[in-house]
């Protein structure tokens, strides 16, 4: 049995603790806020509760898989789960709306079809059957095995040339230099139809992802969510970090809350226990910091816990590129039957979008006047005071720092207003229902995780679960294999992997 203490307690942080403690490990958590959950956090007043982080669950199996492993009661007895049907509903810049069955590749194509016009189904069903490959190709080395100590070969872009087009990824120009697609460049090469372009880059943005650099694997995302499905976990998803809690609790893994660590201890080159905020030393054998990768030098006295021939922090271009704003609306009225669970209502320019978030050219970002806003309304009754009210959840993606000064209220409240006129489109009416509203700016949601993407020569991957100081492993959204509820509690998977069977162990799938 080893002494194992884990810096913070966020999901993945938590997977791994109960994962080490069944496995019979003496573990300790040091978290230097006053819960659990790190970015799954709830904002509960009058009776209304709301997910102030992810909304919604993708790849539900990683959880299954934890909570069987860690205990005889199974994820389904500990939560109350529900698919969303339909997945998604939206509503393109022209007015044009289609809603998208849950986990249904043809009712997919069907409601294309009849909502943007033949075809449009047929190219979207080819552009997913294509992200299969690059699924299939990429699921074990960016989902289940530790990040490959040569990681570079997952710098080529696996999505699939078209057939008879210019191919995609992989081409040779004059100087027979490689060349690698973008997620945009493959919208519009291979879907045409703005609506369908739009629908394909929200995926990317919505994790914080530029269309315009992103790579072509990044088609992952929507075939993800359209072949495992989209979940709702009753109560919100921190329902489910608080299942994982007291799972933890259950397991015998120990808490200090408002305890902040200030630094890793080392002795004879290897990690050995971690020091507090007040003076507090607690030894261990092993270090699991569930921080930001870019925060461990600072924990290592400027020691460097990745060497140069390493995936770095600094290297991930998503790293605190994209922020999420997030307004949080108590409703009187109740909830009309039949209403999408999540609808996105897309920007009118799209262009503008991307320029005011990720910047367009050395001039300064204008923030876009009408971004596109996803809605969410869940069908919970412990989400709202009773029948006669609802809870809404409007997000959007933007610059965390410039143009739009976030700590000024009266800037951050004016673009809450520009979300909920766009919400309209999703919710009537909205602006006369409204009893009160909560802006949560992106200062304090933090930057928008994404999951690690093959491609453009690794620049999307996150930095590895092993560090080169024996007995420190990084866990959690910004590390491997990044961000996301599922990829987060993947990630602990990992880690515990890696301590319970040696740095040489590739998975276990």
């Amino acid at each position: 049995m080893a002494r194992i203490a884990v810096i913070g307690a966020g999901t993945g942080a938590m997977a791994a603790a109960a994962r080490l403690a069944v496995a019979g490990h003496r573990v300790a958590v040091f978290e230097r806020d006053a819960t659990h959950g790190g970015g799954v956090r709830r904002l509960a007043r009058d009776g209304f509760t709301f997910d102030t982080g992810p909304g919604l669950l993708h790849l539900p199996a990683v959880y299954r898989d934890l909570f069987v492993k860690t205990g005889r009661e199974p994820l389904e007895s500990c939560v109350e789960m529900s698919q969303v049907d339909p997945a998604s509903r939206h509503v393109f810049a022209d007015g044009t709306a289609v809603s998208l069955p849950n986990a249904s590749r043809a009712g997919v194509l069907a409601a294309l079809d009849e909502a943007l016009g033949a075809g449009a189904g047929e190219r979207w069903s080819a552009l997913v059957g294509r992200a299969r490959e690059a699924w299939d190709a990429t699921r074990r080395p960016l989902l289940e095995e530790p990040l490959w100590r040569d990681w570079r070969v997952l710098g080529r872009d696996p999505y699939p040339a078209v057939h008879r087009r210019r191919p995609l990824f992989g081409r040779n120009n004059r100087n027979k230099r490689p060349t690698t697609a973008t997620l945009a460049e493959v919208a519009r090469r291979e879907l045409a139809d703005p609506r369908l372009v739009a629908l394909l880059e929200s995926h990317a943005l919505a994790y914080g992802f530029d269309p315009r650099s992103a790579p072509a694997s990044a088609t992952v995302l929507p075939y993800m969510e359209q072949t495992f499905g989209s979940w709702y976990v009753r109560g919100g998803m921190r329902a489910l970090a608080d299942a994982l809690y007291e799972r933890c609790l259950a397991r015998k893994v120990e808490f200090g809350f408002g305890a902040e660590v200030t630094g890793i201890v080392e002795k004879d080159g290897r990690a050995a226990g971690v020091e507090l905020a007040d003076g507090r030393v607690h030894e261990a054998e092993f270090v699991v910091a569930g921080v930001d990768p870019a925060r461990l030098p600072a924990l290592l006295a400027g020691r460097q816990p990745y060497g140069d021939d390493d995936v770095r922090p600094q290297d991930g271009p998503g790293q605190g590129a994209a922020g999420r704003l997030t307004v949080c609306l108590a409703l009187r009225g109740a909830r009309e039957p039949g209403a999408a669970h999540r609808t996105i209502v897309h920007a009118a320019d799209r262009a503008a979008e991307l320029a005011g978030v990720f910047g367009d050219g050395p001039g300064p970002r204008t923030p876009c006047a009408r971004p596109t806003v996803t809605v969410l309304r869940p069908d919970d009754p412990t989400t709202r005071p009773d029948e006669g009210h609802e809870a809404v959840t409007l997000t959007a993606t933007v610059a965390p720092h410039g143009p739009v000064d976030w700590r000024n209220t009266a800037a951050a409240e004016a673009a809450a207003g520009r979300l909920a006129e766009v919400a309209e489109a999703a919710v009537p009416g909205l602006r006369e229902r409204v009893l009160w509203r909560a802006v949560l700016p992106p200062v304090d949601g933090g930057p928008v995780p994404g999951p690690a993407l093959a491609g453009q020569d690794g620049r999307f991957l996150r930095p590895g679960n092993r560090t080169r100081i024996p007995g420190l492993y990084a866990v959690g959204g910004r590390s491997h294999p990044g961000g996301g509820p599922a990829h987060a509690g993947m990630s602990g998977t990992l880690v515990a992997g890696l301590i319970v069977n040696g740095d040489d162990w590739h998975g276990s799938t």
